[in-house]
């Protein structure tokens, strides 16, 4: 059986199903017939932009440009032009020369007999064009291939290319077959790729097309420095002027020469041979998404799922195209917005309707619309196992159920209008009424929920408690909050009814101020730093202090830090906290010891803090960017966090503790203290809880615990610090029993900085007198 929180609510998982069904089959469409091809080919072109790439400079392109055929003649050339460019590239020693020309049938015998010979002379492995053209009339293709005196000895390759709906060029063959010969193309011949003929591989139209090293055919004849770019390379010979019209529509750049279209074809394949992933597998990967956002009710799964699917649609098939492997996202994208209008129908729905559709009552929509009624309470009901117990029955029992505690609320509320929330909630206005009618009222109908409903010899417990908000001054919206507050509470408290305490709401209210301030307060100067002094027993000197934290507020006075340390914990505002008071302690520190006061300080660590890995190297580099020596520092944290979080806490004290920080226990004697505790915690003093210490010349057991813990301490290499030391007699005790230091109202309460510089300096000056 599923968790509860994962189950599907019948009564609204048609609608849902039909959303993941048009969801699918979109997906699908868009998928097998390839509908979305233009928005793929955008997006494409999109991420092309985002990630630009070189070509491998072994290919360069000659071209019979402009230039060449103003200084040469007018195109086409005799075929002695083309074996004279052959025998100066195989001089300046290309490793292969290969043709995207028309070089068709025979011409002039003269010519053809030069151009024989330059192809038999050249060291280098010849490639000559081939291609076809189909028949408008019957379908058939037509060969187009070179002489059969220039076939001997060369290698041909297919210049076919395929375009789009668009006259683009974004695919190229491996090979093809033509009257029964199998001929590879231009773009895996110079890739030294092979493929199934007839089959096609996605040009990488991230390949910068600028790239590519290019020389016109009249640099070729006039200029020696083109020896340098041609030697060992592949040369590939086209047409690169405008006047010759052979050029392609590249994607995303405009007009390009045909040849281009096979060179960056071939970088393409140079770089492995490419990967087409299926627009179905996206299809499938977000269908799970799609279902988890449509029916999943776990929150942090939605998130997982929202999450997936922007990583699917975007990082992931960046990814891909960068290790050559392409995938239509379309499909996938289509399918999600599907699903993202479904389930926003779905909810504007929810959220219109005033039914529940189960009971035919009216819901809390339908209570939030209604003008409250004056002296009247508003009171709710939950039903603290209904999901439990709805999730184990088919829909039939589940209106039984329904039917049979409508019915019971019915006798118990007095013909007021009843309304139904879901997962168990009901709620009704009742008269202002004194507590104890209030609690004769709701035991009798906590009495007639809580027994036992029959369901097809099924006996079944209800777990109910009320919540009652007797304010009108408030939304009706806010008090059914107010009411179910308070029966989690009573729940909670183990009591059959709460009503609501509005001076929570005015602390609420007060706390949420707080937060909002807190950054403000920190800033302006209202949170600042008191220093209580730790007087060193032995030598009844003060040694060092420990940092707290005062806020004072300009209209509340002064803020108990028991107020707003907690809130800025709950809230991820701590570290700013602590992080403020750190700075001002160490500040403190090095202005006392650079007047030749020898002055520790002491920090406390927010337990929050301590999953932080970071936290060791920010604390020194702070440290030693203020000029203060690690030794000098304290940071106090509490047994119960310091042995938290699985190791991390540990982990971190031991990595504070090797840069030199002292790391001190405080409130010793409230938490763990085992001596297994004593072995993991890397911890140079000992802070003994003041609620021990006070009471040592009072009471035996406390005496006895205080001073065995000095003496274990002691034994282990620890200094042991006594808080709460308010008399002379407890400080006499501690010295007696060895303690190192003492920190209390005796010793000093907290105060300013200005306060606790005046304490050190007439006591070096007593000292010296």
């Amino acid at each position: 059986m599923w968790p509860a929180r994962w189950r599907i609510k019948r009564k609204k998982s048609d609608t849902r199903r039909k959303v993941l069904l048009w969801a699918a089959a979109i997906g699908i469409i868009f998928s097998v017939l390839n509908v979305g091809e233009p928005l793929e080919n955008l997006i494409h072109d999109w991420r092309d932009r985002l990630h630009p790439t070189k070509v491998s400079g072994q290919i360069v392109v000659v071209g019979i440009d402009t230039q060449s055929l103003e200084k040469i003649g007018p195109w086409p050339w005799p075929r002695r032009n083309l074996a004279q460019l052959i025998d100066v590239l195989n001089a300046r020693g290309a490793r292969r020369i290969l043709f995207d020309l028309s070089l068709y049938g025979a011409t002039n015998p003269v010519e053809d007999r030069i151009m024989k010979g330059a192809i038999v002379r050249a060291r280098a492995k010849m490639v000559l064009p081939t291609m076809f053209q189909v028949d408008p009339v019957t379908g058939q293709k037509k060969s187009l291939i070179p002489a059969a005196d220039l076939r001997q000895g060369v290698h041909l390759a297919t210049i076919n290319a395929q375009f789009n709906f668009a006259g683009e060029v974004r695919n190229l063959p491996y090979a093809v077959s033509m009257n029964g010969v199998e001929y590879r193309s231009m773009a895996a011949t110079l890739a030294g790729a092979s493929g199934k003929s007839d089959t096609f591989f996605p040009i990488d139209t991230s390949i910068e097309a600028s790239s590519i090293p290019q020389l016109g055919a009249i640099d070729v004849f006039e200029n020696a420095a083109s020896v340098a770019t041609v030697r060992g390379k592949d040369v590939i010979v086209g047409a690169s002027s405008w006047l010759q019209r052979d050029t392609y529509r590249l994607p995303g750049g405009g007009l390009i020469p045909g040849v281009f279209a096979h060179v960056l074809g071939a970088e393409t394949l140079m770089r492995g041979k490419p990967v087409v992933i299926d627009g179905l597998f996206m299809c499938l990967l977000m269908l799970v998404i799609c279902f988890t956002l449509i029916f999943m009710k776990s929150r942090g799964l939605k998130l997982l799922a929202a999450i997936s699917s922007i990583f699917c649609l975007t990082i992931l098939p960046l990814g891909l195209e960068m290790n050559n492997m392409f995938v239509n996202i379309v499909p996938a994208a289509m399918m999600l917005a599907i699903t993202v209008f479904g389930i926003a129908r779905i909810r504007i729905k929810e959220k219109g309707a005033t039914t529940n559709l189960l009971s035919g009552l009216p819901n809390l929509n339908a209570l939030r619309q209604i003008p409250p009624p004056a002296g009247m309470s508003l009171t709710v009901a939950r039903i603290h196992n209904f999901p439990e117990i709805n999730s184990s029955l088919d829909p039939a029992m589940e209106r039984v159920l329904v039917d049979q505690i409508v019915s019971r609320f019915g006798l118990g509320i007095g013909g007021s209008a009843l309304y139904q929330g879901e997962e168990g909630i009901f709620a009704w206005f009742a008269q202002d009424i004194s507590g104890s009618d209030i609690t004769g009222q709701l035991s009798g109908l906590h009495a007639l929920l809580t027994t036992p409903v029959v369901i097809a010899d099924r006996k079944i417990d209800l777990a109910v408690t009320f919540g009652v908000d007797a304010s009108e001054d408030r939304s009706l919206a806010n008090r059914i909050g107010s009411a179910l507050v308070a029966a989690d509470e009573a729940a909670a408290e183990g009591v059959k009814w709460k009503g609501y305490d509005l001076a929570k709401l005015e602390l609420s209210d007060w706390k949420l101020s707080l937060l909002g301030r807190l950054d403000e307060a920190i800033d302006n100067g209202e949170i600042w730093v008191a220093y209580q002094p730790k007087l060193d027993i032995l030598s009844r000197k003060v040694v060092g202090a420990e940092a707290l934290v005062r806020w004072s507020h300009p209209e509340k006075g002064e803020i108990s830090p028991d107020e707003f340390i907690p809130v800025a914990e709950q809230h991820g505002r701590i570290e700013k906290l602590t992080l403020h008071v750190l700075d001002s302690a160490v500040r403190t520190a090095v202005a006392l010891n650079s007047r030749g006061i020898d002055f520790t300080i002491a920090v406390n660590l927010s337990a929050r803090l301590l999953g932080n890995p970071y936290l060791a190297s920010t604390i020194s580099a702070h440290l030693n960017d203020l000029g203060l020596a690690p030794e000098l520092l304290t940071l106090e944290v509490t047994e119960s966090a310091a042995l938290a979080d699985d190791g991390a806490s540990v982990k971190l004290l031991h990595d504070l503790r090797a840069a030199g920080i002292q790391i001190s226990i405080d409130d010793y004697g409230t938490g763990f203290s085992t001596l297994e505790y004593f072995r993991k915690i890397p911890a140079t003093e000992i802070k003994i809880d003041k609620s021990f210490v006070s009471s040592i010349d009072r009471s035996n057991s406390d005496r006895l615990m205080v001073n065995s813990t000095i003496q274990l301490a002691h034994q282990l290499d620890r200094k042991v610090v006594a808080e709460g030391v308010e008399t002379e007699d407890t400080l006499a005790a501690l010295a007696a029993m060895g303690c190192d230091l003492a920190q209390g109202y005796l010793i000093g309460r907290p105060m300013r900085f200005t306060a606790l510089a005046k304490l050190l300096l007439r006591q070096r000056g007593i000292s010296a007198a």
